[in-house]
């Protein structure tokens, strides 16, 4: 009994609150600002993906920005990046469990994106 509660007990303290319940992927809905359909080349450290827009799409979780370069069908083109941002409350939970923060900045899953983003185009 007491090999389960210490090995039980180290988990806690090895792993932080972001890694254990958030997803290594985000959902992002994009879509341009002039209403119009096209594709977009999404990229930042973890992943590179070529999308339509509109539409929701899985993107991983990244320290740094999400770049896009988009094209719509009118042959408009935009490009510019979405800032990463950092669920403080996961951050937090990570320091109650003694970790730092230390396993969420590895593994990048106490960062987001804007779940909506609308790209501008002129």
């Amino acid at each position: 009994m007491l090999k389960i509660s210490s090995s039980i007990l180290i988990l806690l303290f090895l792993t932080s609150c972001a890694t254990i319940v958030n997803d290594a992927e985000v959902p992002v809905t994009l879509s341009f600002s002039d209403g119009s359909s096209g594709s977009c080349n999404l990229s930042n450290k973890r992943a590179q993906y070529q999308v339509d827009v509109p539409g929701t799409h899985r993107v991983r979780r990244s320290d740094d920005a999400l770049k896009y370069n988009c094209k719509t069908d009118g042959g408009k083109t935009a490009f510019g990046s979405i800032p990463s941002e950092m669920e403080g409350a996961k951050l937090a939970g990570s320091v109650v469990f003694f970790d730092l923060g230390i396993t969420d900045s590895i593994t990048d899953k106490h960062r987001t994106y804007t779940p909506n983003f609308t790209i501008p185009v002129r």
